[in-house]
């Protein structure tokens, strides 16, 4: 079950569960802010537990505000781009032919047909990023499969708003922020193990925490390096 309220600005998603104590979060990028509390826990309990972490929640908040973000890209030679977290500067040579784009240890080439759109640039570059994380996920997944004693049924990759992965526990699927491509790949794989313990305990309990305190002791550590990267540019308002 389900509910929402509001106090001062701020808006709380409250979802009751089968858990011991109440669980607090708040999101990047935006701040939203969900609360997990046990299910015979009235709602007002659960209110004035929220109103009591405010100053709390408003940090958080305003740490995703003042994270540093990436700006818009224009795919011109010498701009900035990341991958696997670091950090390469984009060549661009427009020739016929059919889009693609190649890397070396300093920079990132992308051919592209004369006089493409800045939403084609950006398309050839997505799905190479996308190749890439194709590269890279089933070796992840494999190898996680076999310590976990879980099985992926498929993943998706998708640009996500709120979130860097989400995991159905019915369908034994999970989807991956195509974003994780310009971190670094430990991150990417802390995202991947949290997202295959949801096989395992579909919420963020003490089962939870304690399976990736067993698995990923240093996630915690993770979380927080992944969270202090300058955020995507992608205005999700259009």
């Amino acid at each position: 079950m389900s509910e929402i309220f509001t106090f001062d600005d701020i808006i709380v998603e409250v979802t009751f569960k089968e858990v011991k104590n109440v669980h607090l979060n708040v999101h990047p990028p935006d701040g939203r802010v969900t609360l997990v509390a046990p299910t015979a826990t009235r709602l007002d309990v659960a209110r004035a537990y929220a109103i009591s972490r405010l100053a709390w929640i408003r940090k958080q908040r305003q740490g995703f505000k003042d994270q540093a973000r990436e700006t818009p890209r224009e795919f011109i030679k010498r701009e900035t781009h990341y991958l696997w977290g670091r950090q390469y500067l984009l060549d661009v040579i427009e020739k016929d032919g059919t889009p693609k784009v190649t890397i070396d240890h300093r920079s990132i080439t992308l051919y592209i047909r004369p006089g493409s759109p800045i939403e084609k640039k950006s398309e050839v570059i997505h799905n190479w990023h996308k190749r890439l994380l194709h590269e890279a996920l089933p070796q992840l997944i494999k190898k996680w499969e076999e310590k976990l004693g879980v099985t992926v049924s498929s993943y998706f990759l998708q640009k996500m708003k709120t979130k860097w992965g989400s995991c159905n526990y019915n369908e034994k699927n999970i989807r991956i922020n195509t974003e994780l491509i310009k971190k670094p790949k430990d991150l990417l794989e802390y995202i991947v193990v949290h997202e295959m313990i949801h096989l395992l305990e579909p919420s963020h309990n003490e089962r939870f925490i304690h399976l990736m305190n067993q698995h990923i002791p240093s996630w915690r550590e993770a979380r927080k390096e992944l969270n202090e990267i300058p955020l995507s540019a992608v205005d999700w308002k259009k």
